[in-house]
Formats: C-alpha cells, structure tokens, sequence
C-alpha cells in the first residue's frame, strides 16, 4: 500500500495494529513577526532558508506514543505544523501499543522521575514486553522510510527503536522530555534499562543539562529546552467575554443572564463552538467573581493534586474566600497513561475527606478530551480566569504550564524542581517554593491575593520571559543547528 507521496505505508496485520500518521495542518510562519524582536526574526528567517536546503530531498519523521495528552503532543503539533508551513515535509506518527507495554513505559516515566510508581519490576519479563513491542513498532516505521529520510524519536516509549533503525542506515536522533535533577537508584534503573538502545542513536537530546544520564557520550548530547505555542487554542489571545463564555459552556462558571457565543479558533483558522462539557466535582458552580487559585496538569502522583489539595486548604488565607480548580484531562481519554484513572480517584476521595465548609471552595474537573482544540481552548479560559496559577510538582522534565500561564501574564506559584526553575526567576517572574512546602505555599498563594498590584507586575515579567527565551522560533532554530551538523556535514 502506498500514500500519496508514493511511499510505502505499513500496517500491522490482524491484531498486531498499526502506526498512526497524525494529520498536521501547515502554519505560517509569518506570525511570529508579531511577538518576537526584529533581531529574533531575522535570525528565524534565515533558519528558514536552511531548513529548506537541509531538507529538500528528505523526510523528518518525529515519532512518539499519543497524539493528544501532554505537552510532547502539544508541541508536536504546532512545531511540526510551522515546519510544514514553512515548505518542509516533517511528518509525525504515533505507535501502537497494548495495555502491557504502557503499564511497562509508565513504570519507567516514573522511575526517570526517580519515583517508584506502582512499585513493580524492570526486569526481564518487563523488557521482553518492550522490546517485542519496540521492533514490531521499528519494521512497521521502516517500510515507510526512505534511506534519505530522518527520525526524531520521543521519550522512553520508543527508545527500544533505536537500535533496529540505526541498523538500517537510517539517522536517529533521540529525545527526552524527561529527567530528574537528582538521580537516585529508581532513576539509575531507568536509565540502566534504556541506555543499552539509546546509546546507538546518532544524537540525543535532553531539555537540561543536568538530565543527560551518566553512560551515554556527552558529545552526542544537546540541550534543547522545549517551547509553547503563542498561537495555539490554548495560548492564543482571549477577551474577557471569551473567557467567561467558554467556561459557562463546559460548566465551570455559574451561569449569568448576559452570555456571549463560546468559540475557539483553530490554529488553521478555522472558528468553531465549544460544545463539550467538563465532568465536574463540586459542591457548587464557582462564581465569576469570586479569587481563584487553579492548577491544570495530567492526573499524576508527581504533579500531586492531593497536595495541592492539602496546601489550599491548611494554608492558603485571604479575606475574600478563594477557590481552589484542580482540572486534568479526562482519565478516560489519555491511552499512554494507565494510572491516570487511579490517580483521579485518589484525589476524589482526598476531597470527600474535606468538611463540608472546605470542601465548598475546591473543585475537580476532568476536562473533555474529544476534540484537543477545544480542550486548549478550555485551559486558556481556565487560566486565565484564575488569578494565581500552581504548579506544585513533586518532579518535572520541564513544565511548560509554566511558560503558558506566564505567557498569559499570570502569576504562577510552582515548585523548585527540575526545568520549572528555567522558567521561573524567584521573586520576578513566578515564586518558587520546595515540593513538599505546603506552609511556603500557602504563603506566596496569600501574598499574591492580597497583593493585585504585585501579582499584575509579576505576570507582566513572567510574560516577557516567554517571549524571549520559550518560543517556537528558539526551539525550531536548535533543531535545525543539530540535523545541520548531522547531516550537512
């Protein structure tokens, strides 16, 4: 069978699945004019023009495990959409995979965190699993490979891909979305079970210095922080109207008697309604009006909901009240992540724990994952209807929601883990405070309600950061400099 470029597509025969070509529209680069200096465009210009000569007879393949959930896929999308845009043919496909080979690459995310998870073994079993999943997901990708042609491997669940491809003459570049900034023995085990397929790519790639594993050859490494997206559903601009419109559609706002059209733009253009609704825990609707501290992340012990629950409740203290939305993806929805569901749960039942009183001001959310343009667009309201932005990670590979509250200028309280203290100068453009420091947390969230004017100030920093250093162009412009060097000699 073959595609329309004549290539070979592969499919795996009756329940072995296949590979998934997600569709990408091309976006104009052109855009970026509008939010970067005349220095940064005339650099991203000339990046162009390389990136046309580099790739003129060739085929990037970026390949990863979902194509919608977490920010890999989210920048997949808008990355791979501004190559195209640009004349490039940079495609993106997504693996198959059983409930098996999750469970498995979810225990190694988690010990490349250097947490234990669900506390079960890396062992040969477990690697047998990957593997034969590995190679199967590698012959499936190879028959749609030209010898020219490049691939840009994402994160542990195609690490055992390496060698297969390396094999075949092909280019592989790998990279990690992940790390820890303290290696402890969990993380060491992750890193000994995928640096025997890591080890054959030509490069890799990690988004810290710090989190490039002991084993591997520091010349083959680049850093490469990842980047948002200032034009996607869920960063672009949104009036007042839209906001309170969006989030009175999918239920997260008392209802009121004026009410605007709720409608997103996609990043093709394309104007549609939101018509989607969020499933809500709560005691009652949250008012417009009333402070509103939210964190959005996956249903994950080490974003740790159940703490910022604690936190909220113990040691936040503000005159007027606020409000605490805890908001995530639908567990039903995210196929590479089996503990999604797990996770929710606890986090209900942290919450019926509440007395009643307390248990008025949080609320849950898992937000509708049917369509990822409108669930952009869902935290884009959320955000910036809230007046203080957490995120209290117990561990993070880099944290974008970071970058994309502050992108909206607003003030972000977060833990001073791995890639959020790239994001955050303490003091100027977020707070930082320790993973397990509910006490400082409860603090900086009280400060910065009570202080509107210092909060305003500190998002506006926060927004400037974004600009300068967490922008597609910067992140475009370092992959381009790394396949220069690899394959234009």
């Amino acid at each position: 069978m073959a595609d329309a470029s004549g290539r070979s597509v592969a499919s795996g025969a009756a329940g072995e699945g296949a590979l998934e070509e997600v569709s990408v529209v091309g976006l104009d680069p052109e855009r970026f004019r509008t939010v970067v200096d005349v220095d940064a465009w005339a650099s991203f210009q000339a990046t162009i023009g390389r990136g046309r000569e580099l790739f003129a007879d060739r085929t990037l393949w970026n390949v990863n495990s979902t194509a919608h959930g977490g920010g890999v896929a989210e920048m997949l999308r808008s990355l791979v959409g501004y190559a195209r845009g640009a004349a490039l043919d940079v495609r993106w496909l997504v693996i198959d995979g059983d409930a098996d080979f999750f469970r498995v690459t979810k225990r190694i995310h988690n010990r490349l965190h250097g947490f234990s998870g669900d506390g079960g073994p890396l062992g040969d079993g477990e690697r047998a699993i990957y593997e034969r999943h590995c190679e199967r997901n590698a012959d499936l990708l190879a028959a749609r490979l030209r010898s020219s042609d490049v691939l840009l491997l994402h994160d542990p669940q195609t690490a055992g891909m390496v060698p297969s491809l390396v094999q075949r003459g092909i280019p592989v570049v790998w990279r990690a979305h992940i790390g820890v900034d303290e290696p402890n023995d969990l993380a060491r085990e992750a890193w000994h079970f995928l640096t025997p397929y890591v080890e054959h790519a030509d490069a890799y790639i990690f988004s810290r210095a710090g989190y490039v594993w002991e084993r591997l050859d520091r010349d083959k490494a680049t850093v490469i922080p990842p980047s948002i997206d200032a034009f996607s559903a869920k960063n672009a601009t949104l009036a007042f109207t839209s906001v309170t419109a969006v989030l009175r559609a999918v239920g997260l706002a008392a209802d009121g008697h004026h009410k605007s059209r709720a409608i997103f733009e996609r990043l093709d253009g394309t104007v549609c309604p939101v018509t989607s609704k969020a499933t809500l825990l709560e005691e009652r609707a949250l008012r417009l009006d009333e402070p509103l501290v939210a964190q959005v992340s996956r249903w994950d012990r080490l974003k740790d909901p159940i703490g910022v629950l604690e936190a909220f409740v113990e040691h936040v203290h503000y005159a007027e009240d606020p409000h605490l939305l805890l908001a995530g993806p639908d567990v039903t929805a995210v196929t590479d992540d089996p503990e999604g569901q797990e996770v929710f749960l606890e986090a209900e039942a942290a919450w019926r724990e509440l007395p009643r009183a307390a248990r008025r001001k949080v609320h849950l959310a898992l937000l509708p994952m049917n369509d990822p343009d409108e669930n952009a667009a869902i935290v884009n309201a959320v955000q910036r209807r809230s007046d203080v932005i957490a995120q209290k990670s117990l561990a993070e590979g880099f944290g974008l929601t970071v970058s994309e509250a502050m992108w909206k200028a607003r003030p972000v309280v977060a833990s001073d883990v791995g890639g959020i203290r790239e994001q955050i100068e303490d003091g100027r453009t977020g707070f930082l405070v320790g993973a397990r420091d509910f006490e400082a947390f409860g603090r900086r969230v009280s400060e910065l309600l009570a202080s509107p004017h210092d909060a305003e100030r500190m998002g506006e920093a926060g927004q400037k950061r974004v600009r300068e250093h967490f922008l597609g162009p910067r992140h475009l412009a370092q992959y381009l400099e790394l396949f220069d060097g690899l394959l234009g000699g």
